[in-house]
């Protein structure tokens, strides 16, 4: 079987010229193909596909991971692996929520984007496209994929989408994977990280399904509870990701956790999470988070934001019991959490 690879144009920086008077405006696919001569070089079939207006990647949500996953549903036979040119800002998020909404992945499905324009002289997008193009063809003995995830390629790193931060808005090496290490690293050579790459054993679906009845909350020095209170109260509301300080533990005020004790007698789920880049949740460890414990809301151990809203969004629309969201808040169901 010929390799083949399919290219899918969201929009971002990626594919940006400049006006001529400071302005930025987005190229279309075929010409932002053009500007890669090199992609000629390649032995294998290259195809592309756009969204019909190219997306800065704030105006990405929801509806457009949806989109996004179904082009890959769609073609997911034709082509060996896939490449998702995106904006960097919520890259991550879009990463995350297909990792969860792809059931056992058995191909590439690559990110990538650029902190400068495709057109600017110093542009780092012509490797990132070439690299990720690379890696989403890469097959074993028996024409298998090598890198069946949802991943991430900036700066000479390949990251499993739902473990990766954007930590940086200048320089090139803009994402981090803080608590789980790179699936690859490339230089002159390709280092694969075989024992960390997952494998896929079963056939390949697509949940397409997400909840967007869910609310970010971040504690902070000074909160406000009446603020709080606006949330706590809100009856669309069914999952809350509760971003703490240190190992989980949040001011012991008697409004916020009365507020979270509503939440859990209406069944509203809540998954806590760090602020912190690095270190897990540890629900009991401080006398500050024995609240939370005795609660019993779901530790996120040591998951990003972007992958506890979007795993929350995932599970809620997926599942048909309170029992079932919980345990599936408590596991890794993606290779999100370190077991």
């Amino acid at each position: 079987m010929s390799k083949s690879v399919l290219i899918i144009y969201t929009g971002g920086t990626v594919g940006m010229m400049n006006s001529g008077s400071g302005v930025l405006l987005p190229f279309d696919i075929e010409n932002l193909l053009k500007s890669i001569p090199e992609l000629s070089r390649f032995d294998f079939k290259i195809d592309s596909v756009a969204f019909e207006k190219p997306l800065d990647s704030s105006n990405v949500g929801p509806q457009e991971w949806q989109k996004l996953g179904q082009i890959i549903a769609d073609n997911y036979e034709k082509y060996t692996g896939f490449v998702v040119l995106h904006g960097t800002d919520t890259m991550t998020y879009t990463a995350s929520a297909l990792s969860f909404m792809f059931d056992d992945l058995s191909k590439a499905v690559i990110f990538t984007g650029s902190q400068l324009p495709i057109s600017d002289l110093r542009t780092d997008a012509k490797e990132n496209i070439l690299t990720a193009i690379e890696l989403a063809c890469m097959t074993d003995a028996e024409e298998k994929s090598m890198i069946p995830e949802v991943a991430i390629y900036f700066e000479n790193h390949l990251f499993r989408g739902n473990r990766t931060i954007k930590a940086n808005s200048e320089n090139f090496d803009a994402f981090l994977s803080p608590n789980f290490p790179a699936l690859a690293e490339v230089g002159i050579h390709f280092k694969l990280n075989d024992a960390e790459l997952r494998k896929a054993n079963k056939s390949f679906s697509y949940k397409s399904k997400l909840s967007a009845d869910v609310a970010l909350l971040k504690v902070f020095p000074g909160f406000s509870a009446k603020v709080f209170q606006s949330v706590f109260d809100n009856q669309y509301l069914k999952g809350l990701v509760l971003e703490t300080y240190g190992t989980g533990n949040i001011p012991q005020d008697k409004h916020l956790i009365a507020g979270l004790k509503r939440l859990s007698e209406r069944g509203v789920h809540v998954l806590v999470v760090t602020q912190c880049i690095m270190g897990s949740v540890e629900l009991g460890r401080y006398a500050t988070s024995e609240d939370l414990k005795a609660l019993d809301v779901c530790s996120g151990k040591d998951i990003t934001s972007a992958a506890a809203v979007t795993k929350m969004m995932h599970v809620l629309a997926n599942c048909e019991s309170p029992e079932e969201i919980k345990a599936l808040l408590r596991k890794s169901i993606r290779g999100e959490v370190t077991v």
